[in-house]
């Protein structure tokens, strides 16, 4: 998938289309979750799926003391939907930067209000703590002055949009995120995964849930008080799954990558920086949320984020005299 969106973006061209499909996508799966939301019903679920959400341990995900319900939609688990809501919000973020066209510019902006209410339905903290530092991340590699004050201008905007139209949903998220167990119970996987990984250095005890699920069990902590299938971090599960020289290499590649986007970054022009500049800053959001989630080792979140991280550090964006191609 790196190597698909190494090969299919070669210019600000093909890297706006290739952006904006993405965006399409995202924005079909936030009315999605926007649509959940409102009915509970997940549009074309097959038995297995209504089966586990009619689950009295799943619930929805409801939140305790609550009637709202943590919407996953297709991703099914809250978390990973607020996960990819988190890395796509920084697409049509570069692309409203970038465009020159106000009706281009009002497209993307409605984009990024439904991904923002879909990733509002998802109370996911971990997806939001990434999402605010990679505005960070996003601040730093937009371009010029101009393109930083309009941002910080939007990003103000829909700060205020959201927190005066929203502000039950703001409590309940402040609420979830201040839950007594939702952190210890993520150090206590952390601490069971740390265990693993000194028992099993090399190679760990296999790939798959089932397998950690199985040989974990006798050195998970007491402050783990369940039984987990992962240790809701990309980075731990590769070394425990894995071993610690599979987790070396992971890094590795996601390192030379990001080093790759930040050359192709440097010699752009002034209209390509905000598109690569997205590119990486939902690389790093992703990144970040992987130390709460097992963001970079899902299956379909780590099959989007390739592809985008592909896509900005492809060495066709650069011409045989180390200029960027401007389209």
């Amino acid at each position: 998938m790196y190597w698909l969106g190494m090969v299919v973006v070669y210019d600000k061209a093909s890297l706006q289309r290739f952006f904006q499909l993405f965006t399409f996508m995202s924005v079909i799966l936030a009315a999605h979750t926007l649509f959940q939301s409102v009915t509970g019903t997940i549009l074309l679920a097959s038995e297995r799926v209504d089966t586990f959400l009619s689950r009295t341990d799943v619930a929805y995900y409801q939140m305790a003391s609550t009637d709202t319900r943590r919407i996953g939609s297709f991703f099914i688990d809250p978390n990973w939907n607020g996960a990819f809501f988190a890395l796509a919000f920084f697409l049509p973020l570069g692309l409203f930067v970038a465009s020159s066209s106000v009706w281009q510019k009002l497209s993307y902006l409605l984009a990024l209000v439904l991904i923002l209410l879909a990733l509002l339905c998802t109370y996911s903290t971990g997806a939001w703590i990434a999402l605010l530092m990679g505005l960070i991340v996003f601040l730093v590699f937009i371009g010029s002055v101009a393109s930083r004050i309009l941002f910080l201008l939007v990003g103000c905007g829909l700060a205020v949009l959201v927190f005066f139209l929203f502000p039950e949903q703001i409590a309940l998220q402040m609420q979830h995120a201040s839950a007594n167990n939702e952190l210890s119970l993520r150090i206590a996987a952390w601490q069971t995964a740390l265990l693993v990984t000194q028992a099993y250095p090399w190679f760990g005890v296999g790939l798959g849930h089932q397998a950690y699920l199985i040989r974990s069990n006798m050195y998970r902590v007491p402050e783990q008080f369940v039984v987990l299938s992962h240790p809701h971090n990309s980075y731990l599960e590769w070394a425990a799954m894995a071993g610690i020289p599979v987790l070396c290499i992971f890094l590795v590649l996601i390192g030379i990558a990001l080093q790759q986007s930040c050359l192709n970054w440097r010699r752009a022009e002034p209209a390509v920086k905000p598109l690569i500049g997205a590119g990486i800053a939902s690389t790093i959001t992703l990144s970040i949320n992987s130390f709460s989630i097992n963001g970079w080792t899902h299956f379909a979140l780590a099959l989007i984020i390739w592809p985008i991280l592909g896509a900005v550090a492809s060495p066709l964006l650069r011409t045989p005299d180390g200029e960027a191609k401007n389209g």
